[in-house]
């Protein structure tokens, strides 16, 4: 791999932080214990179980209302809430909200949920991206058990008012409220405590991949999906990776610590790379709202194909994303971009710049030069 390579898809995963790799090779390496034994080396990463528990509740402020679930991640959290949760209260009623712009580990459950027979209601997106909360308003009734709508938006980076969400959801005392927060946590401000439960990974802040977490209400009660032992609570059976936990709860603290000044430099960046998009107004057309998170910038080509315009810079050491990680290996047409109602070309040729801290004006000033060179080579395609 190149030395040199400018990354600017850290919404796809994130470099970890050199002191929480230090954290885990540590705890991997001496507290190697399994936390559900019962002797010293058990004690031990039982302890540093506890204490990853513990700064990661304080850190989100909700120590007091909130429990935390270890996961392998987001994709994990999300299952494991929303089936759980369907299947538990589907006697109070067998209807469930979520968005058209949500993660396919939400989404796809929905779709599971609809052929287990109930009713999911698709809210819109508005123009700006973000879930269209008149819909929800219009669409709650007594017979809604879950609501599921993400902070922010890991394509376009809009942002959904999570306060105005709680205050829709609270009117329905036997309705859930469920966020999807990967791109959220420790990036902008969330209200935690007005969540019933919330997901996230730890590669997106920092962390390692394979670690996550589940947050949720403590009045709130919920199988596990699986069958085993009753580590986690009694919601995920399985050994606990104690030193990969303990490393999220490090990046979990640092990233918030951290939080202002880091959206203070992304922003820069942002701001940067979005003046030179749109001074080439002729090649490229601006997906993401202006006032969305600092750390995401989507924008499509109107005269070239995404997949060889990434593919280029790639070959020149620059990584980006055409549609998000998830979906890549599937489909080339961002269907939050459809959502949004500005057309399949625009979906089908979308291009995301996702910003860390890591990234420095350089970066943008690289990507900016590669890009008119290579737009300058390429042969107009449609």
């Amino acid at each position: 791999m190149k030395e040199d390579v400018v990354y600017l898809d850290s919404a796809a995963t994130s470099r970890p932080y050199e002191d929480v790799l230090s954290a885990y090779l540590e705890v991997a390496s001496r507290h190697y214990g399994n936390s559900s034994s019962l002797h010293l080396l058990g004690y031990d990463a039982a302890r540093l179980l506890r204490e990853a528990r513990e700064k990661i509740l304080s850190s989100l402020g909700v120590a007091k209302t909130h429990e935390a679930v270890f996961t392998s991640g987001a994709t994990e959290s999300n299952n494991l809430f929303l089936f759980s949760i369907a299947r538990r209260y589907r006697n109070r009623g067998k209807k469930l909200i979520t968005s058209r712009g949500e993660h396919p580990s939400v989404l796809n459950v929905f779709k599971a949920l609809e052929k287990e027979g109930f009713e999911v209601v698709y809210l819109p997106l508005t123009e700006k991206g973000s879930a269209d909360l008149g819909a929800l308003r219009a669409a709650m009734d007594r017979d809604v058990i879950l609501v599921s709508l993400m902070g922010v938006n890991n394509e376009t980076g809009a942002i959904t008012d999570l306060r105005e969400v709680s205050s829709i959801v609270k009117a329905y005392p036997k309705c859930f409220f469920h966020s999807d927060l990967t791109q959220a946590v420790g990036k902008i401000d969330v209200p935690y405590p007005l969540v019933d439960a919330f997901s996230f990974s730890g590669h997106k802040i920092g962390a390692l991949k394979g670690s996550g977490a589940l947050v949720y209400r403590k009045n709130i009660a919920f199988p596990s999906l699986e069958e085993g032992g009753e580590q986690e609570g009694g919601h995920r059976p399985g050994t606990v990776d104690v030193a990969g936990d303990y490393a999220l709860s490090l990046a979990l603290q640092r990233s918030i610590r951290e939080g202002k000044e880091n959206v203070q430099k992304v922003a820069l960046l942002r701001e940067k790379a979005l003046s030179y998009l749109q001074r080439r107004s002729d090649e490229f057309a601006i997906n993401s709202p202006l006032d969305g998170s600092p750390y995401l910038l989507s924008f499509s080509l109107l005269r070239k194909k995404a997949a060889v315009y990434v593919e280029g810079l790639s070959e020149e050491g620059i990584a980006v994303s055409s549609v998000s990680a998830c979906s890549s290996k599937r489909e080339n047409v961002s269907y939050v971009i459809e959502a949004m109602g500005l057309g399949k070309e625009r979906a089908a040729h979308s291009v995301r710049l996702a910003f860390s801290p890591f990234n420095t004006e350089k970066d943008i000033d690289r990507f900016i030069a590669v890009s008119d060179e290579l737009l300058g080579r390429l042969v107009n395609q449609r």
